[in-house]
C-alpha cells in the first residue's frame, strides 16, 4: 500500500445516527475520501471484514475506532449487536478490506435488516475495483453486468458462462490468480474471440491492465499464476440477424412439440421477430 500524507482537517459537524456503508481504498491509500474519514472519525462502531486491515487504515490517518469483525464467518454473531446499536441511535460504519462493501462482500443482510427496523442507511461512495476496471477497459459501458466469481471447477464454470453468453452487455468477473488461466480458457471456449480485459493490482505500484481477444489473453503466460484477485471484463457479443434457414429450422422444431400459437411465441422471442408473422407461417406449415 502507498504511504499517506498527513490527514486533512476533519468535518467536526455531528454525525447523524444510522448505518454508513463506507468505501475504502483498493490499494492506494490516497483514494480515501474526505467524507469517509469524517464518518470513520465519529463512528461509534466500525464493522470490518478484517479488523487488522481496517486498524492499519485508521492508523494511517491518525484515527481510532471500536472495531468488530463482520465477515462471512462472524456476521451472524455481530449483526444482532450492530442492529441493537442502531436501534439505540448509534453511528455504525460498515467497511470491507478494500473497495465498496457488499460488492462480492458480506453486508447485504445487515443493510436490509437495518432498513426493516427503521434505521437510515447512508452510502459513502469511493473506490471500487469494478468501476476502476470499467473506466480504463475501453469496452462498452452503457450496459454492464457484474457476475462475481465464476465457479471454481471447469464444468460448472462453463455452464455458468454459457448462461451469460447471450447477455448484450459487458460482463465483469472477479477471479483468483490461481484459477485465472483456466477461467480465461473457458471464457474463450464459450465466448469466442470477444475483446476482453484483465486488470490486476489496480491503483497499486504494479498496476497492470491488458486488453485483447479472449484466446490471446488465455494463452498469455503472464496469467498462469498471478497473485491476488483480478478483474476480468468481457465485451458484449455482436448481435446478428438470424438467417431464414435458422428461423425455419427453429419453427419446424417448435411445431413438432407445440401448438402453432406457442411455437410462434417461442421462436419470436428467441430471434426477436414478430409473433404474428411467425404464427401465420406456422399455420401454413400445419
Amino acid at each position: 500500500m502507498a504511504s499517506s500524507a498527513a490527514p486533512p482537517p476533519l468535518d467536526d459537524r455531528p454525525l447523524a445516527p444510522g448505518l454508513y456503508v463506507v468505501a475504502t481504498p483498493i490499494g492506494n491509500l490516497r483514494d480515501i475520501t474526505l467524507r469517509a474519514l469524517d464518518v470513520l472519525a465519529q463512528a461509534d462502531l466500525v464493522l470490518a471484514e478484517d479488523t487488522r486491515v481496517t486498524a492499519k487504515l485508521l492508523r494511517a490517518f491518525g484515527l481510532s475506532a471500536k472495531l468488530e469483525r463482520y465477515d462471512e464467518h462472524g456476521a451472524e454473531r455481530t449483526r444482532p449487536k450492530a442492529l441493537a446499536a442502531l436501534a439505540e441511535g448509534a453511528r455504525v460504519a460498515l467497511v470491507s478490506d478494500a473497495g465498496t462493501p457488499l460488492i462480492s462482500d458480506p453486508g447485504y443482510r445487515l443493510v436490509r435488516e437495518a432498513w426493516e427496523q427503521g434505521a437510515t442507511v447512508y452510502p459513502i461512495p469511493g473506490a471500487s475495483s469494478v468501476m476502476a476496471a470499467l473506466s480504463a477497459a475501453g469496452l462498452a459501458t452503457d450496459r454492464f453486468l457484474f457476475a462475481g466469481f465464476p465457479p471454481p471447477k471447469s464444468g460448472a464454470r462453463r455452464t455458468f458462462l454459457e448462461g451469460l453468453a447471450e447477455t448484450r452487455a459487458t460482463l465483469v468477473f472477479f477471479e483468483g490468480g490461481s484459477r485465472l488461466a483456466a477461467s480465461l480458457a473457458d471464457m474463450a471456449a464459450v465466448f469466442g474471440p470477444r475483446e476482453a480485459v484483465v486488470a490486476r493490482e489496480l491503483t497499486k505500484l504494479h498496476e497492470t491492465i491488458l486488453r485483447g481477444p479472449l484466446p490471446e489473453l488465455a494463452a498469455d503466460p503472464r496469467f498462469e499464476a498471478p497473485r491476488g484477485e483480478l478483474v476480468v471484463l468481457v465485451g458484449p457479443g455482436e448481435a446478428r440477424e438470424a438467417t431464414e434457414a435458422e428461423v425455419e429450422a427453429a419453427l419446424t422444431e417448435a411445431l413438432s412439440r407445440l401448438r402453432p400459437t406457442e411455437a410462434a411465441a417461442e421462436v419470436a422471442k428467441a430471434f426477436g421477430l414478430k409473433r404474428r408473422d411467425l404464427y401465420q407461417r406456422a399455420l401454413t406449415r400445419k
